[in-house]
């Protein structure tokens, strides 16, 4: 019986990016006991290999070195070769991120780590070419030194696997602030002029030079700060960066959507990879930063955003799929002598997304030509490779109504139809690929982000968050058990996959939920019950966070950590406590439990909330722009929720249309049956024996839709009148108006 190491066993994995290595001559394995043993067992190092399906540089050091048949030899002989989706495992991508972040002062993707046999790490990079070049060792020979250090130097190599395993523990796991002191409400405002130094006030976004990433975290923070100071600073620079966003690059004009960044400092050209919590926290922002300004750009821009989602990112039955690739094959149009070729264009990143004017002017008639091309920036020399153009907004309508001498309304029904027979044209292109894992937290930021839109602009993206929501629960939720899986992958021969190679019957559920799946889908089933009404979204929720408490909450330490408390032991057990790519998922779960503590108040989840601002208090004012989602909490904690509690069977229109344009952070938007009666069905949905405050002795004041409004002990009398319940509100805001603008 050959052992597992033999062959490269990748092609029973369903993760698309595992399925792409798995005709490589390297054996790779997937992190599973049958490698781990292996590793013991020959008594050689783990070269581990993390990246995901959508990474430009894993794929170039795939094609440079894991298709090489002489370092796949070298792998296969000195090493078990392993191969991680980060995306199907965050909690390995954590661990060995954080050392390799501590040894190079940088990290990435592909990361590549060599560990011992019991997956200690003692050394650690991002992507190595084949040969040495620009002061980066070639692949091979880092191969062969390694091999011949671990015969020659093994205790050595021993001893800095333990030295870097312990600074990961002290990063990720300790918790030497546990009992310390929570901040205060002056947290927000701290944070706030702290995200202030750090803003680029000529180019939008954060940060001085390229590259530039969405920071939604941020944002949120910063709106909150101006809603509790008045302060117009704070709105200033979520305006400047919300603008900048939308003219860029990094915004699709054709398609919608955001890629992933951008790589320079004024958001011209993007990384052009499509991530699904991109379009998930980026819409979110928006709609915030609509009801703060008013400014309907915003509302259009989560519009086309939540459009490209459904119309691409959309399982036919509901749930989301996770990326869209930055790589595609080259139009025929851009490829020379293109009908006389034998061979396929390869593949280049941006090449669906970007144009020249002759693939426009083959589009559009002449003068539509002209004016979409000043409109985006498409020039004959381009902003971007091969003379392509990356689309910008690079002149208003007004300019252009005055240079083409047309009506402004003319000129924008114009540049739609132009830009409706772009998105038509492109549509033949060779397409990314598409990862079509569905993976839940990632769900669940989305499902919150379509709720909010149903609040906010239109109930029936509310429809399109039920639909998911019901997905995931169907798939990675055991309702037996009270747990969540991570990731879903329909591998039946029927299924729509653009990605798929190699087909088997049925799903594939693989995965332990972690922190962050319980903490965004939790989130998410709670703001479509702001939205819908629907109490069975808000027993959902209080499943969730239940399961939180039990599997990821440790007393002792008073923290939450990543992973599962029966989950697999690994070299260290991580907590997530920093915004990201996604925002941190402890800032998440505190939320979460905080919003849900005003209908159980008997858990103990405003407790635990507490607990863990105060274990991590030291961290949140030592670098609040870090931990932002965290200082957001504490300040949560200090203030409390905004409590608006609608007695009704029907939200009335009217009061809708008023919820939809207020920025109200903190908010509890909570429905209450009229009657006792049906009062008691929820009662029972959700196991409770008695009411909990936010509902007792709220009842319809005669027989009208009746809103009452709370925070923190002191509640407005029943109210008819939405905006007579809107001005209290107001009143309610904690702290003192102050339009100053001093940082």
């Amino acid at each position: 019986m050959s052992a597992p190491t033999d062959r490269n066993r990748l092609d029973e994995e369903e993760s698309p990016y595992l399925r792409q290595h798995a005709d490589n001559p390297v054996n790779w394995q997937p992190w599973d006991e049958q490698a781990l043993e292996a590793a013991k067992e020959r008594d050689v190092p783990i070269f581990l290999s993390v990246g995901y399906s959508a990474c430009h540089w894993c794929h170039v050091m795939e094609e440079e070195s894991f298709e090489d048949g002489e370092i796949a030899d070298m792998l296969n002989e000195d090493f078990v070769p392993i191969k991680v989706d980060r995306e199907e495992r965050p909690d390995l991508d954590s661990i060995y991120q954080t050392v390799c972040q501590l040894v190079s002062g940088r990290g990435g993707w592909p990361l590549s780590v060599w560990l011992t046999p019991e997956g200690k790490p003692f050394y650690v990079g991002t992507y190595f070419p084949r040969e040495e070049k620009r002061g980066m060792p070639g692949f091979g020979d880092l191969l062969e030194n390694i091999a011949n250090s671990w015969e020659t130097d093994r205790e050595e190599m021993e001893n800095r696997a333990q030295q870097w395993t312990d600074a990961a523990t002290d990063r990720l796991e300790e918790t030497p602030g546990a009992g310390g002191a929570a901040p205060g409400s002056e947290i927000l405002e701290t944070a706030a002029d702290a995200v202030l130094r750090n803003a680029d006030r000529e180019h939008g976004g954060f940060g001085s030079g390229g590259p530039k990433f969405p920071q939604p975290q941020r944002i949120d923070l910063l709106l909150r700060a101006h809603a509790r100071t008045g302060r117009d600073t704070y709105r200033e620079v979520v305006e400047e960066t919300l603008d900048a966003m939308a003219d860029g690059g990094v915004y699709d004009h054709v398609g919608g959507g955001f890629h992933r960044y951008a790589t320079d400092a004024d958001w011209t050209v993007p990384h052009f990879e499509k991530m699904l919590y991109d379009n998930a926290e980026l819409p979110r922002a928006y709609l915030a930063g609509y009801q703060v300004t008013g400014e309907e750009r915003y509302a259009e821009v989560a519009r086309e955003t939540f459009a490209f989602v459904e119309r691409e990112l959309t399982h036919p039955e509901g749930g989301f799929f996770s990326t869209l690739d930055a790589q595609s094959a080259v139009p025929q149009s851009r490829v020379p002598d293109a009908d006389e070729r034998d061979d396929e264009p390869g593949d280049e990143e941006g090449a669906f997304y970007v144009w020249t004017p002759a693939e426009v002017r083959a589009v559009l008639d002449e003068q539509t030509a002209d004016l979409i091309c000043d409109r985006y920036g498409i020039t004959p020399s381009g902003n971007f490779e091969g003379g392509t153009t990356v689309l910008t907004i690079s002149e208003s309508v007004e300019s252009l109504a005055d240079e083409y001498d047309i009506d402004p309304d003319a000129v924008e029904k114009q540049l739609d139809a132009g830009t409706d027979e772009l998105f038509r044209a492109r549509a033949d292109r060779p397409r990314p690929r598409r990862d079509e894992k569905v993976l839940a937290g990632w769900n669940g930021l989305m499902i919150a982000a379509l709720a909010e839109g149903g609040i906010v602009l239109d109930e029936a993206y509310a429809t399109l968050a039920e639909d998911a929501l019901s997905f995931v629960r169907q798939h990675l939720w055991d309702e037996e058990t009270g747990r969540l899986s991570r990731r879903y992958k329909d591998v039946s021969e029927s299924a729509d996959s653009e990605a798929r190679e190699t087909e088997s019957p049925g799903e594939d559920v693989k995965g332990d939920g972690y922190l962050e799946d319980y903490a965004f889908l939790g989130r998410g089933a709670f703001v479509l019950y702001e939205a819908t009404g629907d109490v069975q979204y808000l027993r959902f929720a209080l499943d969730l966070a239940r399961a939180i408490e039990a599997e990821f909450w440790d007393g002792d330490a008073e923290t939450l950590y990543y992973t599962p408390e029966s989950g697999e032991e690994l070299v260290t057990r991580p907590q997530e406590l920093r915004d990201q790519s996604t925002p941190s998922s402890v800032g998440v779960a505190l939320d979460l439990l905080l919003s849900l503590d005003h209908f159980v108040p008997h858990d103990d989840f405003a407790e635990i909330a507490e607990a863990v601002v105060g274990t991590h208090g030291d961290r949140i004012r030592s670098s609040p722009v870090e931990y932002s989602s965290l200082a957001m909490a504490a300040d949560r904690v200090e203030t409390g929720g905004l409590e608006l509690t609608v007695v009704a069977d029907d939200v009335p229109e009217s009061w809708r249309a008023r919820f939809a344009g207020e920025y109200l952070p903190n908010r509890i938007l909570s429905r209450r049956p009229p009657t006792e009666d049906g009062l008691a069905e929820w009662l029972d949905e959700l196991d409770l024996d008695d009411a909990p405050p936010i509902w007792t002795n709220r009842t319809e004041d005669g027989g009208r839709a009746t809103l009452y409004v709370c925070r923190s002990f002191t509640c407005s009398p029943p109210q008819t009148d939405v905006d007579a319940a809107m001005e209290w509100a107001e009143d309610l805001v904690p702290g003192t108006a102050d339009t100053g603008d001093g940082v």
